[in-house]
C-alpha cells in the first residue's frame, strides 16, 4: 500500500489522523509519516486498515462467498481455510488461502494477487481510493480545509 492509498483510505473512513492512529494502535506521527511517504505501511497496518474499509457500512456481509466466485473444487474448499472458517467474504485476509491452485504465502505475496480479484475487489473496492482522494483534496482546497482534519 502507497502513501496516496493509505491517505485516500483515512479519507473514505473519514477519520482524522489522529483517529486512524487510534483505530490502528499506532501514534498520529506515524500515519503522517505514512502519508507523506516518508515510512513505507507495515503489512499489519494495511492489514487491518483493509478490514476496516472492507466493514464500512456491512460491506462485507452484501459479497458472495469467494468459493462461489472463483468456482474452487470441493478438494481446494475443504483444504482452504475461508472455507474451514466461513470467511468466503475475507479470504484475502485469511493468510493460507488457496487461490489459483495452490496456499498463498506471506502478506505482500498475497495480495499482490488479491488486488486483481472480483472477490477484494468487491469488498475493498481499492481502485476508487485514489480517485476519492484526489476528489476530495481538491474539494477541500476549495473550501479552505486543511488536509489534516
Amino acid at each position: 500500500m502507497d502513501s496516496k492509498e493509505f491517505g485516500s483510505l483515512r479519507q473514505r473512513l473519514q477519520k482524522t489522523q489522529k483517529q486512524m492512529g487510534q483505530l490502528l494502535g499506532t501514534s498520529l506521527k506515524a500515519v503522517q509519516s505514512f502519508e507523506q511517504g516518508w515510512r513505507k505501511v507495515p503489512g499489519h497496518i494495511e492489514r487491518q486498515a483493509l478490514f476496516l474499509i472492507s466493514n464500512q457500512g456491512g460491506g462485507t456481509r452484501k459479497s458472495r462467498p469467494c468459493w462461489y466466485i472463483r468456482g474452487c473444487s470441493p478438494e481446494s474448499r475443504e483444504a482452504c481455510p475461508a472455507w474451514e472458517f466461513n470467511l468466503g467474504h475475507l479470504c484475502w485476509f485469511v493468510n493460507g488461502t488457496i487461490c489459483h491452485g495452490k496456499t498463498q504465502g506471506s502478506w505482500p505475496q498475497k495480495m499482490k494477487i488479491c488486488r486483481s480479484c472480483e472477490v477484494f475487489s468487491q469488498v475493498v473496492n481499492p481502485g476508487n481510493w485514489k480517485e476519492e482522494g484526489r476528489l476530495r483534496i481538491a474539494r477541500e482546497g476549495k473550501e479552505g480545509k486543511g488536509k489534516n482534519g
